[in-house]
């Protein structure tokens, strides 16, 4: 009996240790599941945190791209415009996602496929701005080019028109009347009208002015305003016919007499008679003609 139980108490004592040795290895394994999930799930936090960092820094430099590409002065069309626009909202988007506190694994993935998709529009959007800086500089090019030819042929066309200018100056000058030989003879007139030719200035009443047209194929054939210009021996202008005014030689002058002769270029022998109203002096006196713009030749007459 008593042997009995002793075999009975160590197998209790036995049964005991094991016992004890099972629950030390549980809490052992316990522990060390716990330790490892946390160590994983330190390590998670820690990839999500880092990711989180690079993801941040890869969108400054996507933001920093889009603004170097839109630092050039290039006008936008509408359509870039709204890419543009397009992309900074997901750029504000993604920085407010990777602000917040927490980020699963499933949000850290769909930011990182946002930020792939956002890589290549940028890229995209910066060979379009690219592409369209180099057809500003040809069409820059091409704008200077034809300004240039557009200067070129417009300096060629104001040459052209001083030319034609000189050469109508030319043709005008060539085309204007000229004389031949001009003769001035001082008449008296007696009272039952006879005259005669005098030499003195008491006896004189009028000038005969007679002048004759060098050959001139191109000058118009049909009648010329003639003007007649007196100056007498102290240097004054004669002036009748309330003293009106011509252009002559780029000039603005009074006339002493106007009339108008038929030129046909046949080698007629005009005749022009000017009446004084006032008494001559003694001296020389000077006439000179005028027509279609330029003087056609002057004479001189002496009176005693």
């Amino acid at each position: 009996m008593e042997n009995e139980n002793s075999e009975q108490q160590p197998r209790k004592n036995s049964n005991k240790i094991y016992f004890l040795v099972a629950v030390i290895l549980a809490l052992l394994g316990t522990n060390a599941y716990l330790f490892f999930k946390e160590k994983k799930s330190n390590e998670r936090i820690v990839t999500i945190s880092d990711e989180k960092s690079r993801m941040q820094t890869e969108i400054d430099k996507i933001e920093a791209e889009l603004d170097n590409s839109n630092s050039a002065n290039i006008k936008l069309s509408e359509e870039m415009q709204n890419e543009q626009e397009l992309a900074r909202a997901k750029i504000a988007e993604l920085r407010a996602a990777l602000k917040k506190g927490t980020l699963n694994q499933g949000q850290l993935a769909k930011a990182q496929e946002d930020i792939k998709q956002l890589r290549y529009f940028v890229t995209k959007y910066t060979a379009d701005i690219s592409e369209l800086k180099q057809q500003n500089a040809v069409l820059t090019t091409e704008r200077n080019t034809l300004r240039s030819t557009i200067d070129s042929v417009s300096s060629k066309a104001t040459d052209l028109e001083k030319v034609n200018e000189e050469l109508a100056t030319k043709v005008k000058a060539a085309a204007a009347l000229k004389t031949g030989s001009v003769s001035i003879t001082p008449i008296r007139v007696r009272k039952n009208g006879k005259e005669s030719d005098v030499n003195k200035a008491n006896a004189a009443k009028k000038f005969r002015v007679n002048f004759s047209v060098i050959d001139n194929s191109i000058a118009e054939k049909g009648m010329h305003d003639v003007y007649m210009r007196i100056i007498d021996p102290n240097g004054n202008l004669l002036i009748s016919d309330n003293g009106s005014m011509f252009v002559a030689d780029d000039e603005e002058l009074q006339y002493t007499y106007k009339t108008a002769v038929e030129f046909a270029n046949d080698g007629k022998v005009y005749s022009i008679d000017w009446t004084n109203p006032s008494d001559f002096e003694k001296g020389t006196y000077t006439v000179v003609l005028y027509a279609d713009g330029y003087t056609m030749g002057r004479g001189t007459v002496s009176l005693k």
